[in-house]
């Protein structure tokens, strides 16, 4: 029982107390496997002694001193101080509120020690407070050496922390590797137990193109990779072919103010075929911001009444869900169709007239939030699940939403977050993927400029106008207040300055408001009732403002490229042309000159995806990440390129060996094996 080791639980260790456990907890390391994935992020050089007359004040250093004398102060909060030598020089080792008995313990008198921290000077004489290492010669060994630095919380010293690992590290048994030894040494690999030792005990785990560094990326993905192939198994099953003509959907398409683009009529297209098919169909629709995905999903949504069935539609907000539940009344107005809108603040006698209605079969659609997928809501007939914006639900939330609908119910899902190529398969595998590639006909190009933060008095006569001419204006800051240490613009400082120059229109939202005063204050401005919504960038995706032909963005230089691509699709969604003016302070980097050069040039989301990723790396904190897009710990699609291709080949020849114990372990240790071992759907 080998591997049993790597999921017990930390407070199993020696050392490990309740309140450690909390701590560790709060950095997500709860069984032995998580210290182990924690890789160090640096080192700290211990491994010289140094003279007394050879140190340098602010340096972590290690000295060998004799211990001459031990002074405990009577009056309360003066520190204690162990006054030490050497050959060359005095230092004084200073405490703060510890034990009398503990230190005359740490520091026998007229001993050599051996003591490892960071030099301060004080009254014209070196100390060092609160040492990090204290031992004796014959325990050196232990401190001077290059020391692993981990990324740790408050509560949990280097000194406590290295206590654990190395405990762990020392006793991690030797596990029968899942690759075979000629397919290790053929694509430079390491074998796992000689991998996980190097990457804690040399400058392996900060090096991202280091072997074993590479063997843990390629585990990784091995385990994403077998995670979705056996998500899309379990999902796309036999299921009852919905019968159809199209003669609804076609008769909408004809009264639609607008033609299809050759992109949607493609994409309609692969899901009718699906929806016909004698399989589920678990599909993804990407599609540029404002590029036609809602109008695709309503009419493949009647295509299912029509044979039959009721369909579910979702939104991440309540303000979006309701206007998709707008669009469908407007799209089936001729239709005798029943359409209910629901959301947690339906209210209840409502909401028990709907829920019984939805068990008889009398509600057609079913739109709203998140709200659908409660216990007690239950469909009498559900044949198709439609969810706006996808990128907030993982693996495992696909999958019981897949298993929400029955055996009959096929699932399609939309996203205006343009992924690159090297991300599709590690983010997607476990569905169909469509595209919408173009923009509607009647949609014109954003004109976007840009423009020094010193220049911002150049503005207002033009949002002035805007204004008068009944446009209205998005104007987005990098953060919600004020900061110390950020040199960036603040959404509620630019508020106070916009609503006096234009009282009474500017509203103000940012992601610590309450989810009810944000919708409140976007419903105004959806309304009309004000001019100017200033904002942090919480109105990136989803909502449609078709009044809104205008976006200032403030040190856009700081944003990456897809977000900015997301800022600028909030305007020009209707028939008047649409701005966007990026603000940048002076003195820009090469990478952000590229970025606003790019912009400038394209509005093509997925050609911007792909430039944001070579530009900016995976691994950025604005972009990708807070998107929820970011699903790996040690993978990187630029850097690790070639191991997203070698992975993905392993696992297709390997798929049927799934449920074998070696892949069962794997998929344990980073945290798959819960998708891999749900329910059958």
């Amino acid at each position: 029982m080998k591997k049993n080791f790597f999921f017990n639980d930390v407070n199993k260790l020696k050392g490990v107390g309740i309140q450690l456990s909390k701590y560790l907890k709060k950095k997500k390391i709860e069984q032995v496997k998580d210290i182990i994935l924690n890789l160090p992020y640096s080192e700290t050089d211990r491994s010289k002694l140094y003279k007394l007359n050879e140190l340098e004040i602010g340096k972590t250093m290690s000295v060998k001193v004799l211990i001459k004398k031990l002074n405990f102060p009577r009056i309360r909060n003066l520190p204690s101080k162990i006054i030490c030598e050497d050959e060359v020089g005095k230092i004084d080792i200073v405490y703060f509120n510890s034990r009398e008995g503990y230190l005359r313990k740490l520091y026998p008198l007229n001993k050599w020690m051996i003591i490892s921290g960071k030099i301060n000077y004080f009254n014209k004489k070196y100390q060092i407070t609160n040492p990090d290492y204290v031992t004796s010669l014959n325990n050196q060994e232990y401190v001077l050496k290059n020391i692993p630095k981990y990324n740790l919380t408050k509560g949990i010293s280097e000194k406590k922390y290295r206590l654990i690992s190395d405990q762990v590290i020392k006793n991690i048994p030797s596990v029968s590797d899942w690759l075979e030894p000629f397919f290790i040494k053929k694509n430079n690999l390491l074998e796992w137990n000689d991998c996980i030792k190097k990457l804690h005990n040399s400058k392996d785990g900060k090096n991202n193109l280091s072997k074993s560094f590479r063997r843990l990326v390629f585990d990784e993905l091995c385990a994403n990779f077998f995670a979705l192939s056996e998500n899309r198994k379990r999902i796309k099953k036999d299921k009852l072919t919905k019968k159809f003509t199209q003669i609804k959907s076609n008769k909408i398409i004809e009264e639609l103010p607008f033609l299809l683009t050759q992109s949607q009529k493609n994409v309609l297209k692969e899901i009718n075929n699906d929806l016909l098919s004698d399989k589920r169909m678990f599909r993804i629709i990407q599609g540029d911001v404002g590029s036609g995905k809602t109008i695709v999903s309503l009419l493949a949504i009647i295509n299912i009444i029509e044979s039959g069935y009721q369909c579910a539609l979702m939104g991440p907000t309540e303000i979006l869900a309701k206007q998709h539940y707008n669009l469908a009344k407007k799209i089936y107005k001729n239709l005798n169709l029943k359409i209910i809108f629901l959301s947690g603040k339906t209210e209840t006698k409502y909401k028990k007239e709907v829920l019984k209605n939805l068990e008889n079969g009398e509600i057609n659609l079913l739109i709203g939030t998140h709200a659908l997928f409660q216990k007690k809501i239950i469909f009498k007939k559900l044949g198709l699940v439609v969810i706006d914006e996808q990128h907030k639900f993982g693996v495992k939330q696909r999958s019981q939403l897949a298993k929400k609908g029955g055996n009959n119910c096929d699932v399609l899902l939309m996203s205006a977050t343009p992924i690159p190529r090297t991300m599709m398969m590690s983010l997607y595998g476990d569905m169909d993927v469509s595209k919408i590639t173009e923009k509607p006909a009647k949609r014109k190009k954003i004109i976007t400029l840009s423009k020094p933060e010193k220049k911002i008095n150049e503005l207002w006569p033009f949002i002035k106008n805007q204004i008068i001419d009944q446009n209205q204006i998005f104007w987005v800051c990098p953060l919600i207040e004020e900061s110390k240490f950020l040199d960036y613009s603040s959404a509620k400082k630019k508020y106070d300055l916009i609503n006096k120059k234009f009282p009474n229109k500017v509203g103000l939202i940012h992601g610590a408001l309450e989810k009810k005063d944000k919708e409140n204050v976007l419903k105004k401005f959806l309304n009309k009732d004000l001019s100017i919504l200033v904002s942090t960038t919480v109105i990136e995706v989803g909502i449609d403002f078709p009044n809104a032909n205008l976006i200032i963005v403030e040190n856009a230089n700081k944003f990456g490229l897809a977000q900015l691509h997301q800022l600028r699709g909030r305007v020009g969604r209707g028939e008047k042309q649409g701005r966007c003016i990026l603000l940048f302070k002076e003195g820009l980097s090469k990478n952000a000159i590229k970025r606003i050069k790019i912009l400038k040039e394209s509005d093509d989301g997925f050609f911007i995806a792909e430039e944001d990723l070579k530009l900016r790396g995976f691994g950025d904190l604005i972009g990708y990440q807070q998107s929820g897009v970011k699903n790996f710990r040690f993978a990187d699609p630029i850097i690790h390129e070639d191991l997203f291709k070698l992975a993905e080949k392993y696992v297709q020849n390997n798929q049927e060996y799934i449920n074998e114990n070696k892949y069962s372990f794997l998929l344990k240790l980073f945290d798959k094996a819960e998708i891999i071992n749900i329910e059958e759907i």
